[in-house]
């Protein structure tokens, strides 16, 4: 007698409650934290370790290499395995990668702490699985606007607590303690978020795709930190875009022929993820300038330009702007569900280019530079959240970890690209005298992020007549 198969009952998730998303914001807080505290501090370190500027931004951009690699990554073994199983293991990494932070005697042991750390920007799209595959699509958007708001508003404790911390014990401190929180959020995360069943658990990993992509991401930001900190001769700079242009044809001839590809190209081809990593790219390249350029203006000496502020004065001073950046994100999502990301974009670009003109001639004063850190927070904050939202929501949800991941990997870039340069800028305008930037590079510097985010605006027109025709 033939036996029958029993088809296999798919039983579909949870939905998940109030306390299950609030543990996974809490734990966005705690990671945002750890993230944040370099930036007010990074004056202090720059003399604590005796580095250059452009050697202080590559403090920060150790940890966005790291992001960049691991986010595409981890978000296809989330889809694959289940968003809660690959965060847990992730959050192991991060908080290794904190606690030898915390323990740090040098710069490069602080390098490597900053490498592991870099996994918590993974941590995002593995939240985005978990909020999609437990809630109806516009109460996902929503959700998902939380979760960034609150990994924005870690920057606010991450720049309240820094100074304070590295001032009255040591610099290592501010590492050490947003690591014990991130242990033990990641613990009650654990107990009230449901497993995630998998979208797809008999698909085989696409080893080679996700080798390539990750070699890719690394040559790519590894030569573009090493390229914005000089020193390269005109040959070595042309192998590193040679080795970049070589893995990627690589991993687009892998991907086209796999038959379960680690990130499928007709999805990325879709004008709605296309068009959202381009916007996201520039704004945040904008944004990073920014992020990297008032912490030195702040904390140059009061006998010139500058306002000679300690690293607990500069936290404060930076403290408007992250409010103004999580305040951002919560309804960066709500606007992509009313307005749509377009019309957010724009808004927040045209906010974006008048402040940084207007910062570029008017910056005399300390309350000129807090506004503009709101301004501008403000409106990178909405604009990409909103195209965040917006793909998370137009993407098929067996999808949702990889492209969600990538446009993570995209803002990555960006702050990456964007702090590089604003580096490099402040090196080239160096007076050998004073050792210290001259004033007209910081100018150099507000002018060219205002150019920069310019871009967004024809990026939108371009890609509103292509979408008509």
């Amino acid at each position: 007698m033939k036996r029958t198969r029993t088809p296999e009952v798919v039983v579909p998730p949870a939905r998940i409650g109030r306390p299950a998303i609030g543990a996974l914001g809490i734990l966005a807080l705690a990671l945002g934290t750890l993230q944040s505290v370099v930036e007010p501090a990074l004056p202090l370190l720059q003399r604590e370790l005796r580095i250059s500027p452009s050697e202080g931004a590559l403090i920060g951009n150790a940890l966005l290499v790291t992001g960049a690699v691991v986010t595409p990554v981890v978000g296809k073994l989330g889809d694959r395995h289940g968003g809660k199983r690959v965060l847990v293991r992730l959050m192991a990494v991060v908080s290794a990668g904190g606690l030898l932070a915390g323990l740090a005697p040098n710069l490069p042991v602080l390098l490597l702490g900053q490498v592991l750390q870099g996994a918590m920007v993974g941590a995002l799209p593995l939240s985005f699985i978990l909020v999609r595959k437990h809630l109806p699509a516009g109460e996902s958007q929503v959700a998902i606007g939380l979760v960034v708001a609150l990994f924005t508003g870690g920057s606010m404790m991450g720049m309240l607590f820094a100074g304070p911390i590295a001032e009255g014990l040591s610099w290592q401190w501010m590492f050490a303690l947003p690591t014990i929180a991130v242990i033990a959020t990641t613990a009650v995360v654990i107990r009230l978020m449901p497993h995630d069943p998998p979208v797809r658990p008999d698909d085989r990993v696409d080893w080679p795709g996700v080798v390539l992509l990750s070699g890719t991401l690394l040559a790519f930001m590894l030569g573009l930190v090493t390229v914005a900190g000089g020193g390269l001769p005109p040959l070595a700079v042309g192998a590193v875009a040679v080795a970049v242009a070589a893995l990627a044809t690589g991993w687009v001839a892998v991907e086209r022929r796999a038959v379960s590809p680690m990130v499928d190209l007709r999805m990325l081809a879709k004008p709605a993820m296309w068009h959202a990593c381009v916007l996201t790219l520039v704004m945040t390249a904008s944004s990073g300038m920014v992020v990297f350029l008032l912490p030195q203006l702040f904390g140059m000496p009061a006998d010139g330009y500058g306002f000679g502020s300690s690293t607990t004065a500069i936290g404060l001073f930076l403290l408007p702007g992250a409010v103004a950046g999580a305040v951002s994100d919560s309804v960066g999502g709500i606007a992509a569900r009313r307005f749509g990301p377009r019309a957010v974009v724009i808004a927040g670009t045209g906010v974006t280019v008048v402040t940084l003109f207007a910062l570029s001639s008017s910056h005399t004063a300390e309350w000129q530079l807090v506004l503009a850190k709101v301004l501008t927070a403000f409106a990178a904050g909405i604009g990409t959240t909103a195209l965040l939202a917006g793909t998370a929501t137009a993407i098929d949800t067996k999808d949702i970890g990889i492209a969600t991941g990538l446009l993570v990997v995209t803002r990555v870039i960006g702050v990456a690209l964007g702090a590089q340069g604003a580096g490099a800028i402040l090196d080239a305008g160096t007076e050998p005298m004073t050792g210290r930037p001259a004033e007209s590079a910081f100018v150099t510097g507000f002018v060219v992020a205002g150019l920069v985010a310019a871009v967004s605006l024809l990026v939108v027109r371009v890609t509103k007549k292509e979408a008509q025709a």
